[in-house]
C-alpha cells in the first residue's frame, strides 16, 4: 500500500489545492491513489495534462487514478474516457473532504461551477518540503479576456472572509513557515463580494496586524488595472510585505489590450508602476507577457518591447500565444508561429538582460534570504541567492551579496 500521490499542474492556486487534497487524502486513509491537479490555461497546457494523465495511469496500474482541476472541470467526459482513469472530480468538488473519503463515488462527479457562490475557508497544515506556502484568498474571476478560458473553469469571482485567511496564516506561523504568499485567480477583485467591500490592501493590511509573528507576505499576479491606494499605503509602511509586484500585462500595446478585453491600458499600467515607486523607491516588478497575440503587428509588439524596457520589469514571464478553443481569440486572425516564436525569444532576451543587470546592482550589498533548499532561496526582491554554508531551510540568513552569473546571486552570511 502506498500513500496518496497528487501530480500538480499549472498555477500557484493549483500547488495551494493540491496541497489540500493530499491532506484530505492523507486524513480519510485512502491508499494507493494518484490524484492529477490539471491545468487548461492554453491549449498546450491541456495537452501536458492529458499526456500527464495517461503517463500516470500506465505507471500506476494497481493505483485509483483521478483527475480534476480546470481542464477535467471543462471536459470531465473526455478524461473520463481514458483508459485507467477511475475518476473525475471538478474544481469545486475537489476541496471537499467528503471526495477523498474511502467509499463509493461517481466516476464523474463535476458540477456547473458558474452557480457556485462562495468560496470555503480551506486550511492546511503546511507545504511538504516548502520553506513559503501559498494562501488561496479569492476564486474565479468575473472578467473575460479573449484569450482566457480559466473563467468557465473556476467561475465567478468569490473572496474568502478576511478572518478565515488570518487562522489560515497563524496555523502556518505555529508550524514553522516565514512567509506567505496570498494567490487566487484575480486577487485584485478581493473583497467586490464581501461586506464592506474590502480591498486587497485593506487584506494586506489586516493580516500584518493579526499575525505578527509573520515575517514576509508576497502577493501573486495581480491587474494593473485595479489602483489600490491601501496597497500602495501598506507597501510605504510595511517592511513585511515584500517589494516585489507581479503584474498581469499581457501586452503593452493599446490596441492589443483592447483586442485582449484587457480592463487596463499603457497609460494605467505605468501609472501603477509608478505609484507603487513613489510608496516603495525599492520595488522590483515581474510581469505576464503573451507575444503574438492575433493580429498583433510589428509595430504593436516593438511599442510593447519598449513600453516593458521603460516600466522597468525585472523578472519576465513570457507565453508565445496558444490558441485556446472555446475562447473569442481562437477566431480571430493569427499570427504565424514561427513569429510568435521570435517574439517570445526577443522578450526573453529584453528580460535576461533586465535580470542582470538588476542582479548586478545587488553586489556588495545585502539582502534577507529564506532558504528554501540546498542553500537557495529569494531575496526580498525574488532574486535567487545561493548562501556559501550550510543553513537549515526555512531559515531567513542576513547576506552580503558577492557575486552573478546573470541568473542568481552568490552570497555570504553577513558579519
Amino acid at each position: 500500500m502506498s500513500a496518496p500521490r497528487v501530480i500538480s499542474l499549472g498555477c500557484r492556486l493549483n500547488a495551494f489545492e493540491s496541497e489540500l487534497m493530499r491532506e484530505h487524502s492523507v486524513q480519510s486513509g485512502t491508499q494507493d491513489v494518484v490524484i492529477i491537479n490539471t491545468c487548461t490555461v492554453t491549449a498546450e497546457a491541456e495537452r501536458r495534462s492529458r499526456q500527464t494523465v495517461r503517463k500516470a495511469c500506465r505507471d500506476n496500474a494497481d493505483a485509483e487514478i483521478v483527475v480534476t482541476g480546470c481542464a477535467a472541470q471543462l471536459d470531465p467526459q473526455g478524461f473520463a474516457a481514458i483508459s485507467g482513469v477511475a475518476r473525475v472530480v471538478g474544481n469545486a468538488e475537489k476541496l471537499e473532504p467528503e471526495t477523498f473519503k474511502i467509499g463509493d463515488h461517481p466516476e464523474i462527479d463535476v458540477a456547473d461551477i458558474m452557480t457556485v457562490r462562495e468560496t470555503a475557508p480551506h486550511l492546511i497544515d503546511g507545504f511538504d518540503g516548502r520553506a513559503r506556502v501559498f494562501i488561496q484568498i479569492q476564486q474565479g474571476c468575473d472578467h473575460r479576456c479573449t484569450f482566457c478560458i480559466i473563467p468557465f473553469a473556476r467561475g465567478p469571482n468569490r473572496s474568502v472572509p478576511m478572518g478565515a485567511i488570518a487562522d489560515q496564516i497563524r496555523k502556518l506561523v505555529e508550524t514553522g513557515f516565514c512567509e506567505v504568499v496570498l494567490t487566487g485567480v484575480d486577487i485584485a477583485s478581493y473583497g467586490a463580494d464581501l461586506p464592506g467591500n474590502p480591498s486587497l490592501g485593506d487584506l494586506v493590511r489586516r493580516l500584518l496586524a493579526a499575525v505578527p509573528e509573520l515575517k514576509r507576505l508576497r502577493l501573486s499576479s495581480i491587474d494593473p488595472a485595479v489602483m489600490d491606494e491601501a496597497l500602495f499605503a501598506v507597501l510605504a509602511e510595511e517592511d513585511r510585505l515584500m517589494p516585489h509586484i507581479h503584474l498581469s500585462l499581457q501586452a503593452m500595446d493599446d490596441m492589443v489590450l483592447k483586442r485582449m478585453k484587457r480592463r487596463h491600458s499603457v497609460k494605467d499600467a505605468i501609472a501603477f508602476a509608478e505609484r507603487a515607486r513613489q510608496a516603495r523607491p525599492d520595488v522590483v516588478f515581474g510581469a505576464d507577457l503573451i507575444a503574438g497575440f492575433p493580429t498583433e503587428s510589428d509595430e504593436m509588439f516593438t511599442a510593447t518591447l519598449n513600453a516593458v524596457e521603460d516600466l522597468g520589469v525585472t523578472h519576465y514571464h513570457v507565453f508565445p500565444y496558444s490558441e485556446r478553443p472555446g475562447t473569442p481569440a481562437a477566431s480571430m486572425p493569427v499570427v504565424e508561429k514561427a513569429v510568435r516564436k521570435n517574439r517570445a525569444e526577443a522578450l526573453r532576451t529584453l528580460g535576461a538582460q533586465a535580470l542582470k543587470e538588476f542582479l548586478e546592482s545587488c553586489i556588495g550589498k545585502s539582502a534577507l534570504v529564506l532558504v528554501e533548499r540546498n542553500g537557495t532561496g529569494f531575496s526580498e526582491h525574488y532574486a535567487s541567492v545561493h548562501i556559501d554554508t550550510d543553513v537549515e531551510p526555512g531559515t531567513i540568513v542576513n547576506v552580503k551579496i558577492n557575486k552573478t552569473d546573470g541568473e542568481k546571486l552568490f552570497a555570504s552570511p553577513a558579519a
